[in-house]
């Protein structure tokens, strides 16, 4: 049965908005994990918002623990909580991709393949409405990128 005509649709906006909120407040896998085999810290000079981040990886390489500490504003905290819950049991070469996908998409106009490579990261669609903010939203996946990059430095 439709809905009648006079009752609004519920606001993807909103949706949204409550999500971020929502990771906000009850941030996933704000941790720290002792002896991290990847770690890397993540500072946005513009605003303060600062995040150390730590992964461990298993020997076939996927992601087996992340988790990360910091402060910052609601979008780069969001960001960081919502990408730990992602990227958890991924391997390494899957992360990257997710990585260069939401970072394509945040920083490039008109990406569209990138789209349908980070699901649910389309949220953050409407920072890029604030340039600014555009650094807050990414400042993780940059952290998560030093990260990966130091690989071969990797604890055993």
């Amino acid at each position: 049965m439709s809905q009648p005509s006079n009752v609004p649709e519920p606001q993807l906006d909103h949706l949204y908005q409550e999500v971020i909120l929502d990771h906000n407040k009850k941030p996933r896998n704000y941790k720290v994990i002792p002896q991290p085999q990847l770690h890397s810290h993540g500072l946005n000079t513009l605003c303060g918002d600062e995040y150390f981040l730590f992964l461990n990886t298993s020997p076939e390489g996927k992601v087996t623990d992340i988790g990360f500490q910091g402060s910052g504003c609601a979008i780069s905290k969001a960001s960081a909580s919502i990408m730990t819950t992602l990227v958890k049991d991924k391997t390494i070469e899957e992360v990257k991709i997710l990585k260069d996908s939401f970072l394509d998409f945040m920083l490039k106009d008109g990406i569209t393949a990138s789209k349908e490579k980070i699901g649910r990261l389309k949220m953050f669609e409407g920072v890029k409405e604030f340039p600014v903010r555009v650094k807050c939203a990414t400042l993780i996946w940059r952290t998560l990128e030093d990260a990966l990059n130091n690989i071969h430095e990797r604890k055993e």
